[in-house]
């Protein structure tokens, strides 16, 4: 149940604050207008739409680097184990495939674009091809390298994915059309529904109105960050370890 609640947040409360104060304002100072929306709905749905369609993209491409990430590192592991290695190194190998797949992982769950350790296990696992050579023929060794290129391209793929996210100055400026809305809006409503009408549904309207445009909101924040594991939406890492 808590993941369905992520949605709200403090900016939830700032713009329910708003959706009450600024009705009130309104009805107190009796200031009542009639303009058309249009432009207004524009201003706040279209770059809402634009964003929560690009993080959705950024999500589904992440989903293909990461299978084809697996995919990769479980050829290289497999052409290991097929080689002339003795058994000890061919568990070895795999030891270290795996330690590169969780360093990559651990860095994707965290929002920090430090990727000095997951450089280090890519390093390692080069310097475990380069140290054991002598026991990989020629064939199955350009095989590797080749895979394991793969690898390090779907890596740094799911890395820039991380690092670099929808527009922020649109979702800013998204941001600030939400919170100014109450204002523009809810003399708008009390001149179509008229002063002398119950005044809490006014105050409905203009709460549901927010809520849903703020919850759109936080929806595609957390859909920013789909490595996570926070959101409804996040990428569940468990199905691409090396080991499931």
């Amino acid at each position: 149940m808590s993941r369905y609640l992520i949605i709200i947040n403090f900016r939830t409360l700032i713009t329910l604050g708003l959706s009450l104060l600024v009705p009130f304002l309104a009805y107190k100072f009796k200031v009542v207008y009639n303009i058309d929306l249009t432009l207004m709905s524009i201003a706040i749905i279209f770059p809402l739409v634009f964003t929560i369609r690009g993080a959705f993209r950024r999500r589904e491409k992440a989903l293909e680097h990461l299978s084809r990430f697996r995919a990769s590192i479980k050829t290289v592991e497999n052409f290991f184990h097929n080689s002339k290695m003795p058994d000890e190194l061919k568990l070895e190998s795999s030891k270290v495939l795996k330690e590169l797949s969780d360093a990559l992982f651990a860095h994707l769950n965290t929002k920090t674009e430090d990727t000095s350790d997951y450089d280090v296990k890519l390093k390692a696992s080069l310097n475990f091809i380069t140290i054991n050579k002598e026991l990989i023929s020629n064939g199955t060794r350009e095989k590797i390298y080749r895979f394991l290129r793969d690898v390090i391209d779907s890596a740094d793929n799911l890395i820039a994915i991380h690092s670099h996210r929808t527009p922020v100055s649109l979702k800013a400026y998204c941001l600030i059309f939400i919170y100014i809305f109450p204002v523009v809006y809810t003399p708008t409503i009390i001149n179509k529904i008229g002063l002398d009408n119950p005044s809490w549904l006014t105050f409905f309207i203009v709460i549901l109105s927010e809520f849903i445009l703020i919850s759109l909101y936080n929806i595609q924040d957390q859909m920013e960050y789909p490595f996570d594991d926070e959101g409804l939406d996040d990428i569940k890492f468990k199905i691409f370890k090396i080991d499931r």
